[in-house]
């Protein structure tokens, strides 16, 4: 037993189990940012642009009366307007975030220095190659 709890400790306790951890809560954050935006801000949008229309009421009855069961076409088409609202809205943030961020810049590489009889690499400030004992200018 003490093993096992051992061994648990060490996956519990690994860094990336703690950064994956973070990410979830973050994520679940985000997610609530994300539907507000699709809920309050895009969704009245697109229904003043398609003068109201509400697809949730749209259904596909299989049967007569008001106990036969209906298939949802309209809540499949909504959750699908949702769908694409909510992965415009990642993709703008994403976008935005990225652009906030600094480019790193890549480090400038100096090409090495050649020895001009044997064209082993040799240090900038060598006077005789270290390889073929040539002396340098």
């Amino acid at each position: 037993m003490g093993k096992f709890i051992q061994e648990f400790k060490e996956f519990a306790f690994k860094g990336n189990v703690i950064d994956m951890a973070v990410g979830v809560v973050i994520g679940s954050a985000f997610t609530g940012i994300v539907t507000s935006v699709v809920n309050d801000l895009f969704t009245p949008l697109i229904a003043k642009l398609t003068g109201s229309v509400d697809f949730t009421a749209l259904a596909i009855p299989l049967g007569e009366g008001a106990e036969a069961p209906t298939i949802a076409l309209g809540s499949f088409i909504q959750a699908v307007i949702n769908f694409f609202l909510i992965a415009i809205c990642v993709f703008a943030f994403v976008k935005f975030v990225n652009k906030l961020r600094k480019p790193k810049a890549a480090p400038v590489e100096k090409p090495q220095r050649l020895c001009p009889f044997c064209k082993s690499a040799i240090a900038d400030d060598a006077t005789r190659c270290p390889h073929c004992t040539s002396q340098l200018d």
